[in-house]
């Protein structure tokens, strides 16, 4: 059995198990005028109209599949999805956009989806469609600033080492529609928001930023984040200066949870990390291996996640009692504080640090790699390695430190061989690592 070849399998098969196709199946059905949602029923002949808005790189494919279903009974919509992510929609207008870092066609796009809100009524239903990547894609900025200077921050915001939570505060006191502020703009219609969770817990309000929920945070929040990563003196002072007015109470904070612009809205979560596990989990076993779900929420620094995960593969390999070939399924986000100049992202830096981990220790593979077919600056999913990578690389003249040292995996997988592509998946639910232990 060729195990890394068994690996990108197992990976690919979780994938599937989370694809836009199998989510609105699952959750969406229409009988005569009644549209189910999961657990919710809506009679679309009580509403005048119907439109759907949404943002992130499922959004696309997820509204192509739901105008599968709903069909012509959509009055319209817009979407904006990253770029490679696109789906030509027949009621509902597509836009692509810059990620994960805004550019002109996010702020467009996002004028018109907030045109869209402002003339719903209290007779129109809006389905509201969120999933990861949407934070950057639905891109506006504060009065005072300009789009150029929102870009530039939020380039700052995903290097400087923040978690996705953080970097979603800030971007929540930063806009006039995240941070459940659409809702505002829709009122007083009806909504059913269907998100698919690219963020641990799979909290609603971190989603894309939360466009449609109530936000528990607060604008001394979004500044104790700019503080703790040293921002302040190199933000532009137009955004400093509106999340500073915000602490006092000068800029209207966020609606928070119990505020009546949500009585008519509803949350479903469509799929998360958890499923994709579970699928590839039911297709390893199919192919002989003892398998576990480890964790679904394996976060913090990748050398930590790295360090977590070895002490893992340690604990089954030495226990003999489990039956060999043992996979192990762990899915989440790490983070990487980038201080080199090279390439690559946060799956293929971890599958580097594990490479030179497992060096010394016989019959181990391991795949990191993002369930939306891209990882950090490049067309790459992640990579694959195994216990020969290093000895390979070396025998080379390749040194895994030194590319390690520069943050440049995307090159030394080039090199050594390991990358796996998928391009552009339509889903995201996080990354997903497979260890193989024989």
């Amino acid at each position: 059995m060729n195990f890394r070849e068994t690996a990108e399998h197992i990976f690919l098969s979780g994938i599937r198990g989370v694809l836009p196709e199998k989510i609105i199946s699952d959750l969406i059905s229409l009988r005569g005028s009644v549209l189910k949602v999961g657990y919710l029923s809506y009679d679309l002949e009580k509403h005048r109209g119907i439109y759907v808005l949404g943002a992130g790189k499922a959004s696309a494919a997820l509204g192509h599949y739901l105008e599968s279903v709903i069909g012509n009974r959509i009055s319209g919509g817009h979407i904006v999805t990253k770029y490679g992510f696109y789906c030509k929609l027949r009621k509902i207008k597509v836009t692509e956009a810059g990620h994960p870092v805004p550019d002109e066609n996010s702020f467009k796009a996002t004028s018109e989806i907030v045109s869209i809100a402002d003339n719903a009524s209290e007779n129109d239903l809006v389905i509201f469609i969120w999933s990861g990547g949407g934070s950057s894609l639905l891109a506006d900025h504060p009065d005072g600033s300009s789009p150029s200077e929102m870009m530039f921050f939020n380039e700052m915001l995903v290097r400087c080492g923040a978690d996705i939570h953080e970097i979603n505060i800030v971007r929540k006191h930063l806009s006039k529609v995240k941070g459940g502020q659409l809702i505002r703009h829709i009122w007083p219609a009806s909504s059913v928001t269907i998100y698919l969770s690219d963020v641990l817990g799979d909290p609603p309000d971190t989603v894309a930023s939360g466009p449609t929920a109530p936000d528990n945070t607060t604008f001394a929040d979004a500044l104790n984040i700019v503080e703790k990563y040293d921002l302040i003196n190199d933000m532009p002072p137009s955004l400093y200066r509106f999340i500073s007015d915000g602490v006092q109470g000068i800029n209207p904070d966020s609606p928070k949870p119990g505020d009546p612009l949500f009585s008519r809205s509803a949350t479903l979560l469509a799929g998360n990390n958890r499923m994709a596990l579970q699928a590839a989990a039911i297709e390893a076993e199919s192919m002989g291996l003892s398998t576990f779900i480890v964790t679904s929420e394996l976060n913090g620094e990748t050398h930590q996640a790295c360090s977590f995960i070895l002490d893992t593969i340690h604990a089954y390999r030495n226990n003999y009692s489990t039956k060999k070939p043992v996979c192990l399924l762990f899915g989440g986000e790490t983070t990487v504080r980038v201080t080199g100049e090279g390439l690559g992202g946060r799956n293929q830096h971890l599958a580097l640090a594990a490479a030179n981990k497992i060096q010394d220790i016989s019959g181990i593979t391991f795949l990191s790699a993002g369930t939306d077919g891209n990882d950090g600056n490049t067309e790459m999913a992640g990579a694959v390695a195994d216990s020969e990578t290093v000895h390979d690389a070396l025998s080379m003249n390749v040194d895994p430190g030194r590319y390690l040292q520069e943050f440049d995996s995307y090159n030394f997988f080039k090199t050594v061989g390991g990358h796996i592509f998928t391009g552009p998946t339509m889903t995201n639910v996080m990354d997903m690592a497979v260890v193989i232990i024989e």
